[in-house]
Formats: structure tokens, sequence, C-alpha cells
């Protein structure tokens, strides 16, 4: 940045309309030798009859911290003085000690905002022209070579093609979020590296995320580096674990998540790349490749990462937020390691007894209608039709979750012969062990439908579900 050491400097646009106004003064000023420069950030030639110079790269206006055009300041000694914003007669006779300059013009016009501080340019700005506090290691991608395949190349993708992180878009993803760059978020398994919100960044860049996402992929991230979430776990079975991520709060409606048709699925943002970002984390950081760290017999389309957000529009439904210690009003996160999802459909069911046999039957056949005695887990996703009918019963969240894990025991040998129905009596054989059920509402209120989502293995050696509470 080339500047005047002393005098006035006046920066401007033709695309603004007091500058336009402004033009014949501003040229005659330069003329007359009280403006030394004048600075136009989208035209060198105007005003028209001066000598302008091209700020169009709007490096000037970056430094000089350029909010609003016109903009006339005086430097002294390298050092500015004072400075007018928009178009105020007495304010510019001040700065130039000029007391009948500009007579033919009315008393004060607004500016215009200067293009230095258009939607994203900010950021392009700082990475260009200034300091950007960034730590990772920029990888230079010349021409001819094309960006995006460099980034597969490097085997910095899920296998889908990745935003590139440039400092810009990095600057831009970190204004979503109070916390520094350099904080230490923790080590990402397997490897455990450590990562720092910087680092977090870069990979939500990647997964496509929008700044305003920010906040959640970081609460997401302290959840799943919980101990007992078991990361490390889930990313070396063979079972095929992934990070399911539910959004409860404020902040999903805020940030446009979809709790209603295919929320499970396609189609929504934020919905689509939040967890996504976490298993970028774990390849980019962690090194969990297939056939390397990890060991996946299968994998599951879920891998690349699932989140959605629950239906909080019924006050009788208590999310699960709420339902796992976070105070109404408040948002949060639920972390779940899971191995894929399954759809259940019983049309015929029109009360809620009947509705809750045929989801005990449903759930006792998770994974194997053999397996009992709990070390698994299971999330089950109730439709907004199943949702009516326990509703107009009179049953809340609390009574479903008791009234399915009753319905979910069985003898031994029925467990043994595998048989899916509950049973009343005799040594009776839990399903799922103690808070290996989690229960949330989600999804459109057409169709009689429920989701198994699969838990990984639970207990001491297993995964258990984690919350986080979402803060900026």
């Amino acid at each position: 940045m080339n500047l005047p050491d002393d005098g006035l400097v006046l920066l401007v646009k033709q695309d603004c309309e007091t500058c336009r106004m402004i033009a014949p003064l501003a040229a005659d000023m330069a003329k007359r030798g009280i403006v030394q420069a004048i600075y136009s950030q989208d035209n060198p030639s105007f005003p028209e009859g001066a000598d302008v110079r091209d700020d169009r790269d709007l490096e000037t206006s970056f430094g000089l911290d350029t909010q609003i055009v016109p903009m006339l300041v005086r430097r002294e000694g390298g050092r500015e003085t004072g400075r007018a914003e928009g178009w105020h007669r007495g304010e510019w006779q001040n700065l130039t000690g000029i007391n009948d300059l500009g007579q033919d013009l009315p008393d004060q016009r607004p500016g215009c905002g200067s293009l230095s501080v258009s939607p994203g340019m900010a950021e392009e700005l700082q990475a260009r022209f200034g300091e950007t506090g960034l730590n990772a290691r920029e990888v230079p991608v010349d021409f001819p070579e094309d960006t995006m395949e460099q980034m597969f190349d490097r085997g910095w993708t899920d296998g889908l093609p990745v935003v590139p992180p440039t400092p810009a878009r990095v600057l831009r993803m970190l204004q979503g979020t109070r916390r520094k760059a350099d904080e230490v978020v923790g080590p990402i398994p397997p490897s455990g590296e450590i990562c720092t919100v910087e680092k977090a960044a870069i990979n939500a860049v990647m997964a496509g995320c929008r700044p305003e996402y920010f906040p959640v992929v970081l609460a997401a991230l302290d959840a799943a580096m919980d101990p007992d979430f078991a990361w490390q776990g889930l990313m070396s079975t063979t079972m095929g674990a992934g990070v399911c991520v539910v959004v409860n709060g404020p902040i999903a409606r805020r940030i446009g998540m979809n709790h209603q048709h295919g929320s499970l699925g396609h189609g929504n943002r934020a919905n689509a790349t939040i967890a996504r970002a976490l298993q970028l984390l774990v390849i980019n950081l962690g090194g969990a490749l297939p056939g390397g760290t990890d060991r996946s017999t299968h994998g599951h389309p879920g891998k690349f990462g699932m989140a959605f957000a629950e239906d909080e529009t019924d006050d009788a439904w208590q999310p699960l937020a709420q339902a796992r210690g976070i105070a109404p009003g408040k948002s949060a996160v639920t972390v779940f390691g899971f191995c894929g999802t399954s759809i259940n459909n019983t049309e015929t069911v029109r009360d809620a007894e009947t509705l809750t046999d045929s989801l005990s039957m449903c759930l006792n056949a998770l994974y194997h209608p053999q397996h009992a005695e709990g070390g698994i887990a299971g999330m089950l996703v109730l439709s907004g039709e199943y949702w009516r009918i326990y509703r107009e019963a009179g049953w809340d969240r609390d009574r479903i979750e008791k009234s399915l894990l009753k319905q979910t025991h069985r003898t031994a040998s029925g467990v043994e012969a595998g048989e899916t129905s509950y049973a009343t009596e005799g040594d009776l054989v839990p399903k799922f062990g103690p808070g290996d059920l989690v229960l949330v509402r989600t999804g459109s209120n057409a169709g009689l439908f429920s989701t198994i989502i699969h838990g990984w293995g639970s207990g001491p050696r297993g995964s258990q579900p984690v919350t986080r509470e979402i803060v900026p």
C-alpha cells in the first residue's frame, strides 16, 4: 500500500451516487493540490479529469479500513489524523481548512458501502494483504494442476469432492465461533494428531459447512472426544461405525436444519455437512482410511456423516437434549456411534399399545434376534404419525421409553430361539442395557414408519451417547 505520508487522500467508487455527486469537486481539489491522491475502487478513470490511482484490488481500501465511500482521510507524518465518511460539508471543510468548500452541494449525503466490506470480501482481503493468524501450512497448486484433483490425489477426501480450504474460506469459517484459532480441541483418533479450532475450521470448509454451522461442528467434536464416546474404537472396529449427530434447540432452526421430509437423508446442506466435517477430521488428522486403521468389513453410507435436527414443534414432546440434562431453550448436540439404519413399517397400528408391541419386535431383531443382555445400542426414530398415535393416547417420552424397554425383555429360551415377541413371565433377559436405547423424533408427518439407527457396542468397552451444549 503506497500512500502519501502527508496530505489528503480520497477513496471513491463510480457505482456510488454520492461519489458521482462530489466527482467534479474531487477533480478540482486534485488539480489545485488540495488532495494528494484519489483512489478508485471500480474505475481508474473516475473521477474524470483527475489523476486517479487504481484500487480495484482494494489493497488501499483494506489498509485504510474503509467502510464507507466517499472517504476523505488526512495523513500527517505517515499517520491518519482525521477522516470523513460520506459527504458532510462541515467535516470536509474542517479536514481541508477551506471554509467555502462545496458551497454548491447539499449540506450532507450518506455514502455507500465500500467494496472492501462486501459480503465475503473482508476475509479475502485479510488473506491477501493482512495478517491471517493461521498456522496451517498452505499447499500451492500451480496452473495447470487442478485443485480438486490434487486433493483427491493427496488423499484428503472421503471419496466425494471437497471444497478447497483457501485462507479466506478458513478465516470466514472462524468467524462462526468466538474460540481462538490456535485453541487446542484435542487428539483425533486413531492417530492422536492434535486438532486445533483452525484445523477443525479447515475440515469444516472442506465438508461444505457454512460459518454458522461451525459452533455445531465444534460441539459435536468436543462430544466425540469424550472418552465415553470411544471414538478410537468406532474408527477401528470391523463393524463399520460412524458418527451420528442429533441437533436440538434454537440453532437448528437458525441454520435451517431439516427435521421433516427426508431428514435422515440428502437435500439439506447443514444436515449433509456437519457430521461430514468430523469424518474428514478422522481421515485428514486421524489417518482413518479404509483398509488402514479403519477396519470396517463393509462400512455403510452413513460413514460420510449423518446429522439431523429433532422435531421440536410439539411442546408435548421432550427433546432429546433436555432428556439428557440440557436446560430448555439451550442448543445442544448428541453424538451417537452407529453402524447403519433400517426402516420399519406397520400400516395397521392405530393405538399406542399395539404400536409399542410392533416397535419392540423390530428392536428385538436389532443386529440379531439372538442378541440380548445389553452390549449394543439403538436409536429409535419416530415419525410424526407414530408420535401422533402416542400423543393422542396421552403417552410422553418417558412412558414410551419405559414401555419399549419393558417389552424388549424375553426369556433366555426365547432369545435362544430367536423370538422377537416379549415375554411377561419367567427369567426375563433385557435386549438393552441402561441408557442403550435412545429415542428421538424427526421426519415428516406422513407415513407410519420408524427408523432404527443401529448403534455400536455399548458398555465399558463400547460407545455411549454424549451430549454437549452448543456455545458460540
